[in-house]
């Protein structure tokens, strides 16, 4: 076997794919985003049955209400997985047998899948998770909670990793975000997912985490924005992999992307630690 090496050149000719997590509060927006995306590139992958906040968009979506079909889409957008055995999911096999009712691809045409929302299919792979042998004890047969969350947390990542590598196309994940009081009675923003496992390393798979929430400036009306960077005076969920997001960002899907493949912006790398003037 030979491996292909790639020129820097050459990897900065291809297009790169962003891999996206958008959480928000219910009723901010998040769908709506879809409007700033080219409708004629964009799959809306459409899990919450949400469309009346979109009914004027052109594009074109797909409601997959089983985790099945969520699995078979994903194998279907972002190909087989080369080293998985026939059995498996995401497998070469696993591929034609979801593509033997296409006539070619049509998913090729996509640049952007538009999952909507990461929430809801959290929710449709517990439910399979439950009715699956591994959620029940093989001595007593009765609901085994550990087993069906651990199942649930391997199905999520296997799912999300696979999109991940959906090579080309930029896949934006949304999901709500909620507000918790700790034990010191101090908020924490975390996403709204059914297992702690997927929410923990969800943003170690995709691109970009970015909180869409209103903000309240000292003076003027508040006004949504993207919140992109991991400091941050809210304590929101952000992490910015490619280095051009500022603070805030316009909530544009089209005009972020852009951004993100823009020139890297001329920052130096400030690594100086901050000293207690009054000590």
């Amino acid at each position: 076997m030979s491996f292909v090496f790639k020129t820097a050149s050459e990897r900065r000719a291809e297009r790169s794919g962003v891999k996206a997590a958008i959480f928000g509060p219910s009723g901010i927006g998040k769908t709506t985003l879809l409007k700033t995306l080219p409708a004629d590139e964009t799959l809306f992958f459409d899990l919450e049955a949400g469309d009346l906040a979109v009914e004027d968009w052109d594009g074109v979506s797909m409601e997959p209400r089983t985790w099945k079909e969520c699995r078979d889409l994903a194998v279907a957008i972002a190909g087989p997985d080369p080293a998985l055995p026939p059995d498996a999911c995401y497998s070469q096999a696993h591929y034609d047998a979801v593509m033997s009712s296409y006539e070619g691809n049509p998913f090729d045409k996509f640049r952007t899948i538009f999952v909507d929302s990461i929430t809801v299919a959290g929710r449709l792979c517990f439910t399979w998770c439950r009715q699956q042998p591994e959620s029940h004890s093989e001595k007593t047969g009765k609901p085994d909670v550990r087993g069906t969350y651990g199942l649930h947390g391997r199905e999520m990542m296997g799912w999300l990793t696979h999109l991940q590598h959906a090579r080309g196309k930029d896949v934006v994940f949304v999901g709500i975000l909620e507000a918790k009081t700790d034990d010191y009675g101090r908020t924490i923003h975390e996403p709204q997912i059914e297992g702690s496992k997927t929410g923990r390393e969800l943003p170690g798979i995709v691109d970009q985490v970015i909180t869409m929430t209103a903000v309240k400036p000292e003076e003027g009306d508040p006004f949504r924005a993207f919140v992109c960077q991991t400091v941050n005076p809210w304590s929101y969920p952000a992490k910015d992999r490619s280095g051009r997001l500022d603070l805030l960002e316009k909530p544009h899907l089209g005009e972020l992307f852009a951004k993100i493949r823009g020139a890297r912006p001329e920052r130096a790398l400030n690594t100086d630690i901050p000293t207690n003037e009054a000590a």
